[in-house]
């Protein structure tokens, strides 16, 4: 069976509610299509009213009429606020894998939307209320998605267009009371909470949303082993001198049990260059190949910049006091020191398989942001060869 792309628009309203990490957890827990592309749009007037255009009647009388208010709705609540001065944000996902476009519609569920099941996102999430004349009085979707095949395709044309001339991070598009405390954060949801199907890494953004911050930017990274070696860069003087020491001792110790001899303290120092060095250089790569798929010694050239073997979901955040929140929900490093309900707490196993990484300061922010080029994105490049390769 031939492979289909299907998307998901994550509504301004479920957004702006923080529900938008357990939209993505029952997204994630039950398609099994597999997530290639995401980005995070500021919709403009003419976008909201392309976007409405293109919902489609005909199918029959009772689905023309729930389409119809759907319309409404994009024109309406994707549209700008305060006179067309304050942008919405709205999040797009595509999903590829065979019967896609059912496998999402599946769970995002039916246009009428029933108030007596949790079963499908729009029941959980979702909102649809009529007056007593069976005029609708309020209507929320909570997600919206193209349906068949042929539709989804052109829905992402449009999206990849729009994308064209928007910027993959959205910069001053939030307001706030206090603009001098805003920080902007990365979070990057690693690659064992990718290994399988599974709730997880919407259960991880749902733990982040008890900040108050804002998601303004959303990216899915294949971190190549160039860029990795960049990133974790400062940790390699880190592991160096937290571990070359320790490693000297318990070398010495190992030496003089197997051996039956008492050898000077003094001699730890060497063991801790000739031993505990090349030790901390093989954890080093033990999280580069983590995080890439890839070990850093078996690559060279072309290699070292090719797109990752596993992917990760890179996130920024934006907020008053920002950093400092974030690192709150994430926990510390080693997860069996992480106080009870963080992320890593709930989710890590060790001191690298932990889930997620948050970084540590504004300005170290803005240098793993810019080695991950996350004001560029990679949703126009992914969508536009999936299109290209699935002949849409």
């Amino acid at each position: 069976m031939a492979e289909e792309l299907s998307c998901v628009v994550v509504t301004p309203y479920t957004i702006s509610k923080s529900r938008t990490g357990a939209v993505l957890a029952r997204l994630f827990s039950r398609v099994s299509a597999e997530l290639v592309a995401t980005q995070m749009f500021a919709v403009t007037r003419e976008m909201a009213e392309r976007y409405a255009e293109s919902i489609q009647c005909g199918e029959s009388a009772e689905d023309d009429r729930y389409r119809l208010v759907i319309r409404d709705y994009i024109q309406r609540d994707f549209s700008p606020l305060e006179g067309g001065q304050r942008l919405r944000r709205a999040l797009l996902l595509v999903f590829r894998g065979e019967q896609a476009c059912k496998e999402v519609a599946d769970v995002v569920g039916r246009l009428h939307i029933s108030s007596a099941s949790g079963e499908s996102i729009r029941d959980t999430f979702g909102d649809l209320v009529y007056n007593e004349d069976g005029s609708v009085r309020y209507f929320e979707p909570a997600v919206l998605t193209s349906g068949l095949r042929e539709r989804a395709a052109a829905d992402l044309r449009m999206w990849l267009e729009f994308a064209r001339q928007q910027p993959a991070l959205l910069d001053r598009v939030c307001s706030y009371q206090n603009p001098a405390a805003v920080e902007q954060t990365l979070v990057l949801i690693k690659p064992d909470s990718w290994r399988q199907r599974s709730s997880r890494p919407g259960s991880v953004i749902d733990m982040f949303s008890r900040t108050g911050l804002r998601i303004i930017g959303m990216k899915l990274c294949r971190m190549s082993v160039a860029q990795a070696l960049e990133f974790y860069g400062p940790v390699r003087d880190v592991l160096r001198s937290k571990l070359a020491p320790g490693i000297g001792t318990r070398a010495r110790q190992v030496l003089e049990k197997e051996l039956g001899i008492t050898l000077p303290q003094s001699i730890e120092a060497e063991l801790a260059q000739s031993v505990g060095v090349p030790f901390a250089q093989k954890q080093f790569e033990d999280i580069v190949e983590f995080m890439t798929g890839s070990r850093p010694a078996l690559c060279q050239g072309a290699d070292l910049e090719a797109d990752g073997k596993v992917k990760s979901l890179a996130l920024v955040y934006e907020g008053e006091h920002a950093v400092q929140k974030i690192r709150d929900v994430l926990g510390p490093t080693d997860p069996t020191k992480a106080p009870g309900g963080t992320v890593r707490s709930e989710f890590g196993s060790n001191i690298m398989v932990n889930t997620a990484h948050a970084s540590d300061s504004a300005a170290n922010a803005r240098r793993e942001m810019g080695i991950l080029k996350l004001h560029e994105g990679n949703f126009v490049p992914l969508v536009t060869r999936a299109l290209a390769e699935l002949g849409l």
